[in-house]
């Protein structure tokens, strides 16, 4: 950044405070938030998914006490019973019953008659002895091995099952039995990863970290469940109050409750809470009525205030979060305990479609319904969890089956698949080879938008053979041009396309949209800082609204240090932990003492949170090179080297740990070592290119350019490099004298991501510089023509 902007920018966003901390230099690390976000496992799901995030523990004994419920004050599911038994039936044989047992003739549901499964030539057998069940297939060590089966985890429409490790472990089998019937394809054993050998030692096998259930999953398959993970030995002594999901993961702790039910009638009355820690009798006062003109019914009693407590309990567990405390109970704050994902691009289209698992509420947040008011249990029996009407029914609950369930609305013949709400509104994507998961955001169709920005439509969902142009006429045609959409701005934003700034302010300061949208458009905006910008992110940060602080703090690490404590600060004063503890890490290792004590109080105090949530999930190699960059922008480079090493020991693939780590050497003056662990690290990497990338920049530095040349042209050329990878080889290209072969290369890159901007841009000079006026004209008329195809 130009240093007269740096001033200005100071001089904007000096409100906050006194005066801004001076810039501080320190291990060179990813960004945290980046990485909390991005790297957050899926709840409620052992398997890794598409990432490639690893973790390994080690101890000797089988998580498979309960906590001390003395203390706790839970009482479990039976004790429930005695009272509300029509809630406890309901509750049976639901997947929340089901979510983890005990392996019996009840509970397990898989073929274990001697059932062989054929994976890339590595037979597994299921079996049953004296009355337990077993598998033999191939363990950590890829020698085929028994291990007998410790828990069932799910029911349908698959069951996986978990095995007992050394350390505390459970490890869920990457081979799991399709629960569906016959008919549907299921009643068979199947892999998570048919397509690809997942070998041992690969951090999706199911021996490796991302299949790891102390982690991955464990959290919200049980009640009260504590991971109790030790950094120091790297085991884990996880304990439960009940194996299941039970009744107390919803409405807290039952002991008090119990006490009360055995009060005098009297008494009773005198403590309307009923010993709880959570009411849900706020909903309960809630009152719809169906609005006639438009068909749609409305929250007439009550607002959908008194609605939201519900669904962030819901969320809990139900959304795409890392864990950054634990013991939450249900009345707890959910950014106190949990660091939820915005929409971020691996994990929802720029539309806010979702892409991979992100379990709901991400989606559901950006719906009209949230908006107006609905909550999970208007359409989900919160017992049962079954919908409480099937077919268009559960729709016709708030709209009416006489404007919106006839063919004149759904253009499709009664009775048929596009007559289904669920399936131009709903639309599926399945998950785990076998588990279709609907989309809650509600959306209308929109095909245009498949034409503008490339995200999937429902109509073309099933219409396979037809152009999504064709989907959009019809359309138009029947319901009027489509109104202006966020995932455009979203998609300029991600694109990085200059000019995308203002779009991004104008839906940021868009009430009327969702707060998740805007609190990623906010997550965005740092790439434009401007005085207007920031003068807008300083408005944010002194506002009340939780999620757009989550989306700044997010984003503060690309802010530059001398502007970040003006906008940092304000959000150490915010109640959510999560918020604040992401703000404290932001301006860690800046001078403190130039701030009233009151600041320094409340800096120290989130800091504290950071490291504390970074030391829980000190089983992530993400945590530790947290950890490891916050000890270094501290001044503290041992320990940040020590966590490295301990990251890199603990996940030998984590390739950001490695390249931070050799990048550590190289400010320390070691640029030899630096390169020598970059290189011993390629032989059993997984993903090179980052690493090719790191080292060709080191034989730069060490003036090694033929050898460098090299290895920034593979990690270029790799199936999984970034546009930035092939932009820095085509100006090395340049910097030894070859721009004609810089031009050839980048025009390559151009079809691989096209509208580049960065690419574009060396195109322009590369052709300026060799007098190619023509071409360089051409693309900037590309690089215009992009901005205003995003920006439209």
């Amino acid at each position: 950044m130009h240093p007269s902007l740096r001033i200005l920018l100071l001089c904007v966003l000096v409100g906050a405070c006194d005066r801004n901390a001076s810039p501080t230099t320190g291990v060179p690390v990813s960004s945290p938030s980046a990485i909390n976000t991005a790297t957050s496992p899926e709840p409620n799901r052992a398997q890794g998914q598409e990432e490639r995030t690893h973790r390994q523990t080690s101890k000797s004994e089988s998580p498979s006490a309960h906590v001390d419920d003395a203390n706790t004050g839970y009482v479990g599911a039976e004790t429930c019973a005695n009272c509300h038994q029509r809630a406890f039936k309901s509750w049976q044989k639901s997947h929340h019953d089901l979510a983890m047992k005990t392996p019996d003739s009840q509970s397990v549901v898989g073929n274990f008659e001697n059932a062989t499964f054929n994976y890339f030539g590595t037979e597994s057998t299921f079996y049953r002895r004296d009355g337990k069940y077993f598998v033999r297939t191939d363990g950590a060590n890829g020698e085929l091995q028994e291990f007998p089966i410790a828990y069932t985890f799910g029911i349908y429409p698959l069951q996986q099952y978990l095995i007992a490790f050394p350390g505390g472990r459970l490890q869920a089998l990457s081979i799991s039995w399709d629960s569906r019937p016959k008919e549907a394809g299921g009643q068979r054993w199947f892999h998570l990863y048919p397509d690809e050998e997942i070998k041992p030692g690969d951090p999706l096998h199911w021996t490796g970290i991302n299949q790891n259930w102390n982690f991955q999953c464990a959290d919200c398959h049980s009640t009260n469940l504590q991971k109790n993970y030790d950094m120091a030995s790297g085991t884990f002594a996880t304990r439960w109050s009940e194996l299941n999901v039970g009744c107390e993961s919803c409405h807290g702790p039952g002991s008090q409750h119990v006490k009360w039910a055995g009060l005098s009638e009297e008494r009773r009355k005198a403590e309307p809470d009923r010993g709880l820690e959570i009411s849900y009798a706020e909903r309960q006062q809630t009152g719809w009525q169906m609005n006639a003109e438009n068909g749609i019914a409305y929250l007439k009693v009550g607002s959908s205030k008194q609605t939201q407590k519900e669904i962030s309990i819901c969320a809990q567990c139900h959304s795409r979060r890392g864990t950054q405390h634990p013991g939450v109970r249900p009345k707890d704050d959910f950014l106190d305990f949990f660091h939820p994902a915005l929409l971020s691009e691996d994990l929802y289209y720029a539309d806010g479609q979702i892409k991979d698992e992100v379990y709901v509420w991400g989606s559901f947040a950006q719906s009209k319904m949230h908006d107006a008011g609905v909550t999970c249990s208007n359409c989900h029996d919160p017992h049962s969890l079954k919908l409480r009407a099937e077919g268009n029914a559960i729709c016709a609950q708030c709209h009416l089956p006489s404007k919106f369930d006839a063919t004149e609305h759904h253009l499709h013949s009664a009775g048929s698949e596009g007559a289904q709400c669920v399936n131009c509104h709903m639309p599926e994507k399945v998950y785990m080879q076998v588990d279709a998961r609907r989309d809650h955001s509600f959306r209308v169709p929109r095909p245009d938008l498949s034409e503008k920005i490339g995200s999937p439509n429902a109509c073309n969902g099933c219409h396979t053979d037809r152009p999504s142009i064709w989907a959009a006429d019809i359309l138009e045609r029947k319901f009027g041009a489509p109104e202006p959409h966020y995932g455009e701005v979203i998609h300029a934003g991600r694109a990085g396309v200059p000019g995308a700034d203002q779009p991004l302010q104008a839906l940021i300061m868009d009430e009327s949209q969702p707060d998740i949208v805007r609190a990623t458009a906010i997550s965005l905006l740092p790439r434009y800082l401007s005085r207007q910008s920031a003068q807008l992110l300083q408005i944010i940060a002194q506002g009340d609204n939780a999620l757009l602080h989550l989306g700044l703090a997010q984003a503060l690490d690309q802010i530059p240090q001398q502007v970040r404590p003006a906008l940092a600060i304000p959000l150490l004063y915010e109640d959510e932990r999560v918020i604040a503890s992401l703000a404290a890490n932001a301006i860690a290792g800046a001078p403190m003492d130039a701030y009233p004590e009151s600041v320094g109080q409340r800096f120290d105090r989130a800091l504290a949170d950071y490291v504390a949530a970074a030391e829980f999930n000190g089983d992530r190699p993400e945590s530790l090179l947290n950890l490891a960059g916050l000890r270094g922008r501290e001044g503290n480079i041992s320990a940040a080297e020590s966590l490295l090493h301990l990251a890199v020991q603990r996940a030998p693939y984590y390739t950001p740990a490695l390249v931070n780590l050799a990048d550590l050497y190289r400010s320390s003056g070691r640029e030899q070592r630096g390169e020598e662990l970059l290189r011993s690290a390629l032989e059993g990497a997984i993903d090179k290119a980052p690493l090719q990338h790191a080292l060709g920049l080191s034989l730069v530095r060490q003036q090694r350019m033929a050898d460098a040349l090299e290895f920034l042209r593979q990690s270029a050329d790799s199936q999984s490099t970034s546009s930035r990878y092939a932009y820095v080889y085509g100006v090395a290209l340049n910097s030894v004298g070859r721009p004609d072969a810089a031009i050839v290369y980048q025009q390559a890159a151009l079809k691989r991501f096209p509208g580049d901007p960065d690419i574009l841009q060396l195109l322009i000079s590369l052709n300026r510089e060799q007098g190619n006026m023509q071409e360089a004209q051409y693309y900037e008329a590309q690089l215009r023509g992009g901005q205003r195809a995003h920006l439209r």
